[in-house]
């Protein structure tokens, strides 16, 4: 790797990526952070543009919304309009990098106009709703086309390809085949749908992005000019380095804190990553395991709550009745077994290899670390803002404000004006993929409430298990990773919980009475569940775009680095199961004496687990080890009382037999220096 500092205080120790390499790593892998570099007039113009679409935010949000037509669809005018100046139409080898196309200051108008037709039209389009003329025709398809190609160019091809297929599918349903069918839309009735109603375009995915998730963004702006992600960093080397395999938990630690405030796993990757692997692959790690470590501690940082990629914003609104601090609780220990799974298979593969954890001379000061602690404060501030009842968007507020005081401990840290117009500015940035992907899975809900696609999937999906609960678990999965390739976090929630959830709901309700409201417990799981498997897909080959991206930092194979992160993070491919067959890990209807006993059998699961996949505990693990470890850990994991006494007997025994046969020189033969 290039030793350049380009802009990045070089670390003594270890190489790191320079801003600009991390720079052209995220444009390769992440379509949001594929920007144009704007120069002169067209730069302030950007730059006051996405100022005041945060204000219009940050003053909505103090002084309470318009009604949802207008506050929608001005939030939509501000996002396409800047989206096409921000955002060139082609990517590679194109002179639009650095100037703009006549073109897009057309679609940029363009956008203009379709978010001001709300505002100014309003009441003559509640006076005749449901009536739709010539010029709300034009607008509708305008509206719809320009949302697809400004998701093309902020967001991937992956959810415009699906958008535009359930477009095809509502206007097309006469001709498709069995279960499928409908009875079709016209255009007017579609057009009507997407934009005349808040059912499609203007939605709930969209709702959100315009309130909650806003916000939240915004929050996470005025943290990072704080300077919190290297903090993490920092914190991490501090009270993980040290120990065995050290960089890699390094990597687990700060991945799993820096999700907190980021929305993206690639971006995720980078940012931690180019601190991380560096430090891993010095240590002896393999450079497509160390990638591979990155690729799903950051894509973990999605499943961590209290943020969890903004997804749990969304789940609020689709599931209804239950409040989001229900959402962050039941998340907890899913994400803590997660990171869990993940820290073990990293410290048997350190032992395995006889790695070292880093030297006093490459510690960082604890005490100097420690006197920056403040910086989580308004993290901290955050849970207790939402545990103490505030509503999700003032505690986002309060967040932003405890963030600028905190700053105020500090001079280093201290934020001036400049730091927050700026603050202001990044968090629009951000929020313009979140809006376009939000207004695109609107179309796709849109289709799907209309004609009736979720319920017929899920009745498909229930018809080919055989009404098996695992078969359609099974099927859920393949279709919620399919779904979630290539899509970021909020959308890729918004298409799986539409289309893949509903199978899950309805097995699941198949032994309540008819016409029985859904219960909280199986509509969490069930939500959870996709979200989960469409999460994961960022580390899943073929298309794992988070170990793409790790593998972009770490030099290693991609494809290697893929299935080494999946392997990592197998916890994710099994505890969906086991809440929804258990909600007792979702902490639903669960005592104390419970949930502990819980937490004891499920962490000796994924030890289990861990020392079966890496093949290394106290010693080699032999193959028909390796099969009753993964065994007794899926039964401890699995929260039932005859599965807990099965395995925990198993676990026991196998960690009698590693301890008492275990090779006491094995770390002095293989010690491999890291300085």
């Amino acid at each position: 790797m290039s030793d350049k500092t380009n802009g990045t205080e070089h670390n003594e120790q270890f190489e790191q990526l320079s801003v600009e390499e991390q720079r052209q790593i995220l444009q390769k892998y992440d379509p949001e952070s594929n920007t144009r570099d704007l120069q002169g007039i067209m730069l302030k113009v950007v730059f006051f543009g996405l100022l005041a679409f945060s204000l219009f935010q940050l003053y909505t949000a103090i002084f309470g919304q318009y009604t949802a037509y207008l506050q929608r669809s001005i939030h939509l005018g501000f996002a396409l309009s800047l989206i096409f100046l921000l955002f060139p139409a082609i990517k590679k080898g194109n002179k639009t990098k650095r100037r703009i196309p006549f073109y897009d200051y057309i679609l940029s108008l363009l956008s203009i106009g379709v978010g001001s037709y709300w505002p100014i039209m309003a009441d003559e389009l509640y006076y005749r709703v449901g009536n739709v003329t010539t010029l709300d025709l034009v607008v509708g398809i305008l509206a719809v086309l320009l949302t697809l190609e400004a998701t093309r160019r902020a967001v991937g091809m992956p959810i415009t390809v699906i958008a535009t297929a359930f477009l095809a599918y509502a206007f097309f349903g006469p001709y498709f085949p069995g279960f499928l069918a409908h009875r079709g839309q016209d255009l007017e009735s579609l057009v009507q749908l997407m934009f005349f109603t808040t059912d499609g375009i203007l939605g709930t995915p969209l709702s959100v992005s315009a309130t909650f998730i806003f916000v939240f963004l915004l929050f996470g702006a005025f943290l990072v000019k704080t300077g919190v992600g290297q903090y993490f960093n920092d914190l991490a080397v501090a009270f993980a380095g040290h120990l065995i395999g050290g960089p890699a938990k390094v990597a687990i630690f700060s991945s799993a804190l820096q999700g907190t405030i980021s929305g993206s796993s690639v971006a995720n990757v980078v940012t931690s990553g180019s601190y991380t692997i560096p430090m891993m692959k010095k240590l002896g790690y393999k450079k497509e395991f160390a990638g591979g470590v990155e690729a799903a501690a950051s894509t973990g940082g999605q499943l961590m709550p209290p943020i969890m990629g903004a997804a749990a914003f969304l789940m609020v609104e689709f599931i209804g009745g239950i409040q989001y601090w229900d959402i962050a609780k039941a998340a907890a220990i899913p994400a803590l077994l997660y990171f869990t799974g993940i820290w073990i298979m990293t410290h048997f593969e350190a032992k395995r290899l006889g790695l070292r954890g880093l030297s006093k001379e490459e510690m960082p000061d604890r005490k100097a670390v420690l006197k920056k602690i403040y910086l989580l404060l308004p993290i901290v501030g955050i849970i207790f803002f939402l545990l103490n009842g505030v509503p999700t968007m003032r505690a986002a507020l309060y967040g932003i404000l405890l963030t600028i005081i905190v700053s105020a401990f500090n001079k280093a840290t201290r934020l001036s004006f400049k730091d927050m117009i700026e603050a202001l500015v990044d968090g629009a940035r951000t929020a313009l993929a979140v809006a376009a992907a939000t207004a695109a899975a609107g179309i796709i809900v849109g289709v799907v409430v209309k004609t009736g696609l979720g319920l017929s999937l899920a009745n498909g999906l229930v018809s080919a298990s055989g009404g098996n609960i695992l078969l359609t678990l099974f099927f859920t999965m393949l279709a919620a990773i399919v779904l979630g390739m290539g899509s970021p976090t909020t959308a890729n929630y918004v298409i799986t919980s539409t289309i893949a959830a509903p199978a899950v709901i309805t097995l699941l309700m198949l032994d309540l009475p008819e016409g029985a409201s859904v219960p909280i417990a199986i509509a969490l799981s069930a939500h959870l569940f996709v979200f989960y498997f469409g999460i994961v897909a960022d580390i899943t080959p073929p298309v794992a775009l988070a170990a793409f991206a790790a593998s972009g930092v770490s030099g290693g194979d991609p494809i290697r680095t893929g299935f080494v992160s999946a392997k990592l993070a197998i916890a994710a491919f099994i505890i969906p199961y086991m809440f929804v067959l258990s909600p007792e890990l979702l902490m639903i209807d669960t005592t104390i004496p419970q949930l502990i006993w819980v937490l004891i059998t499920a962490i000796s699961g994924m030890i289990s687990i861990g020392a079966g996949m890496i093949g290394y505990w106290y010693r080699q693990v032999k193959w028909y080890e390796r099969i009753l470890a993964v065994g007794a850990g899926i039964l401890l994991i699995y929260p039932e009382g005859i599965s807990d006494t099965i395995g925990l007997t198993l676990f026991l025994s196998l960690f009698a037999i590693q301890y008492f046969t275990r090779d006491k020189s094995h770390d002095k033969k293989k010690a491999i220096p890291v300085v």
